[in-house]
């Protein structure tokens, strides 16, 4: 009797895309404006990059997936 090769049928994962990072604008922006929330006084620039940009990659990750919604088309026939 020949050996049968056992195929398992499991369905196909779906890909998760990864959230895209924020951009270095974006990241810069909020730098600064952690610079301006601090009232201005000198502080670590370092620091105010790290922390935009922790607080941008939570907000990506957090912010709920827009699904597309598909319209539907009402055609109506006149006689």
């Amino acid at each position: 009797m020949p050996k049968s090769k056992s195929v398992s049928k499991e369905a196909p994962k779906k890909s998760r895309k990864a959230a895209p990072a924020p951009t270095y604008d974006e990241i810069a922006l909020r730098a600064y404006h952690i610079y301006l929330e601090r009232g201005t006084t000198p502080g670590d620039p370092m620091q105010d990059w790290l922390e935009a940009e922790r607080e941008l990659s939570e907000a990506v990750q957090s912010t709920p997936k827009k699904t597309a919604r598909k319209s539907k088309k009402i055609v109506s026939i006149a006689a």
